[in-house]
């Protein structure tokens, strides 16, 4: 189970990687690109694949629910807003894709930092 642990890990931050690097490139042109909305979705999955895994004791990890609360409210709005740009492409704005980059960096950081 470690290695399909790994396994989701590694597209969970390709997820993230792909939502993060679509807002980054278009903020001089807002849009948002196909490939973020793939990239979310990505991320949400997989992120609560491995929560699953954690939780039931197939990985050696520790399982901090509040930590996975967390980084879901996080991801679900990084989601809405993905989905709110794709279907009123109008919305979106330099603010709007800073907004989406600032919650994947706190994201990523929830993950790295908070132990």
């Amino acid at each position: 189970m470690t290695i399909l642990f790994e396994l989701m890990l590694v597209l969970h931050l390709i997820g993230w990687a792909i939502v993060l690097g679509g807002a980054l490139t278009h903020l001089r042109e807002p849009r948002l690109v196909p490939g973020m909305l793939h990239g979310i979705l990505t991320a949400l999955v997989t992120g609560i694949i491995m929560v699953g895994l954690v939780s039931s004791g197939s990985v050696d990890e520790d399982a901090n629910d509040v930590k996975f609360a967390v980084k879901l409210v996080i991801a679900v709005i990084v989601a809405a807003l993905v989905i709110a740009g794709t279907r009123k492409p109008e919305r979106v704005s330099r603010g709007f894709l800073g907004t989406i980059a600032a919650l994947v960096v706190v994201n990523v950081s929830i993950a790295v930092l908070w132990t």
